[in-house]
Order: C-alpha cells, then structure tokens, then sequence
C-alpha cells in the first residue's frame, strides 16, 4: 500500500504505478497549485485537509517506510517533521531513503549541507545523518526498505524496556557483539525471549523478542543496531 500527498509529478506517478486499490492520497486544500491526481481523485481513499500538520501526522504515522523526492518547500517540511519525529522518540525508527535522479545533486547537497552546517555546530549529533539514506537508484532504495524488514518486524515499549519483535532469534555470539557495540544506548545488556513478555498481552505471539535497555534518547544509533540486527 502506498501513500502519498496526492498530487501530481511522482505522487502521480505512484498512485498510478500501484493502482488505486493499494494507494491512499492525502491532499491539502490550497487556494492555488494542488489537486488530486487522476489516479485517487475518485477514490473514497482520498482524504482532503485544511492544514500541513495534520496531513503530516497522517503521512508519519501511518508509514513503514518513507521515501522523498526533489521538491519544494512542502517536501523539505516533510522530511524535516519525519528527522524530528524519530530523532526524538516521537515516532518509531522507519526507513527514511532520499531518491534522486540518477546523478542528481538534490540530496547529496541536503545531506552535505547537514553534515557541514548541523553537525558541524554540534546542532545535531554526529550519528543523526545515520537516520536517512541517500541513493539515486531504485533499487537500492526498495532494497533500504526491505532490508529493514529482513528480520526486524516492529517494536513497542514496555515499561522501561525497549522491545523488538523479530522473526527469528539471533545468535549467542550475535547478541554478546550487539552488547558491546551498543553499549552506549543501552543501561544493561540485551536479552532475548521466545515471545511476549510479560506488559505485552497477546500481541504477535508467534515472534520472538530482543529486549532492549534502551536510553531513549540514542535513536540514530539505534537506527543502526537495526541495521546490525537485521544482518544478523
């Protein structure tokens, strides 16, 4: 299922790529420049809104996986909210790839631009870029996105425990790396369960667990512990 702002250009072309049936289109109304596409304009998945931070909170929150492309200020917006959201714990870890056209320049001068002026005036943390991809190829794009799923499947807090479910349990010698490579977001070393523990009720019992001490506040390293967890 794709969900995109419903206009044209590559909303468009998304829409029409996955068909109306497995696409959603979040417009806003504005008095000037955007309409639906002709691909959700009909649909009854069509969701119009009056103001950006509501459609915004509807994009985030309903996504997997998010991908940009060049655009305007409304795109910079969006990537800006979904860098914030996760950053700061406000919305789960998700695959955020910036696509460009082959060769182009647009997210390369984004993330240039980040590294040089944010990290470099200690803004933001020298791990933060690690929260996003930059690629000018398809593939590679779709493979961030599955890559991200190869084993991990989603996670929920509970209590003071950060809690993955995953769809195989990884190795003894998997789980000791993880905690000494990790060690500076986690209070106490990782541990693993054959399903839910206990706060967790009956969710997804089939799915093992990594039980994650986590600080809260380390959320591009754990962008990468996903990463290491999912090579795993």
């Amino acid at each position: 299922m794709v969900i995109t702002g419903a206009g044209g250009g590559v909303m468009s072309s998304a829409q029409e790529g996955a068909g109306a049936e497995r696409s959603f289109g979040l417009n806003i109304r504005l008095p000037f420049e955007q309409e639906a596409n002709p691909w959700i304009a009909d649909d009854p998945k069509l969701v119009s809104f009056k103001y950006f931070f509501t459609r915004k909170l509807f994009l985030v929150r309903e996504a997997h996986a998010m991908a940009f492309l060049p655009g305007g200020f409304g795109t910079a917006d969006e990537a800006f909210e979904a860098l914030t959201l996760i950053q700061t714990g406000k919305s789960p870890v998700l695959p955020l790839v910036m696509l460009d056209e082959p060769g182009g320049t647009y997210w390369k001068t984004f993330d240039e631009f980040i590294r040089r002026e944010m990290v470099g005036r200690d803004t933001v943390s020298p791990n933060d870029p690690d929260l996003y991809r930059v690629t000018d190829d398809v593939e590679q794009a779709a493979a961030v996105v599955e890559g991200f799923y190869r084993l991990y499947h989603s996670q929920r807090y509970v209590r003071d425990a950060l809690v993955l479910r995953i769809r195989r349990p990884i190795s003894t010698a998997a789980l000791a790396d993880l905690n000494a490579r990790f060690a500076d977001i986690l209070s106490a070393p990782a541990e693993q369960a054959k399903g839910p523990i206990p706060g967790e009720g009956d969710e997804l019992p089939d799915l093992p667990r990594l039980v994650l001490p986590f600080n809260r506040s380390g959320f591009s390293r754990l962008r990468t512990l996903l990463d290491f967890v999912n090579a795993s």
